[in-house]
């Protein structure tokens, strides 16, 4: 919303995440609200700790701490698990 670089994360399995605690501290998850509904590709991820989250074509989507502006990619290639979304 915010235009800023969403990230997949290789240690999680499709239609779930595996980035809480620091992780999700230093990796936001894409917020879905409550509402939210699959659409397409897209769809909502139930979290372990009650939240809700998208994904794109399975992954769960996050943005990353040290993305300042829209179009930083800071978070590509981060300990060889993360990348942009495409």
């Amino acid at each position: 919303a915010r235009g800023m670089t969403l990230y997949t994360f290789d240690k999680d399995a499709k239609g779930a995440s595996n980035c809480y605690d620091k992780c999700a501290a230093n990796w936001p998850p894409l917020a879905a609200p409550a509402d939210a509904m699959a659409m397409g590709e897209w769809t909502v991820v139930e979290r372990k700790d009650g939240t809700r989250m998208w994904a794109y074509k399975g992954r769960p989507l996050y943005t990353f701490v040290k993305d300042k502006a829209p179009g930083d990619v800071t978070g590509e290639g981060a300990a060889g698990v993360w990348h942009v979304a495409r």
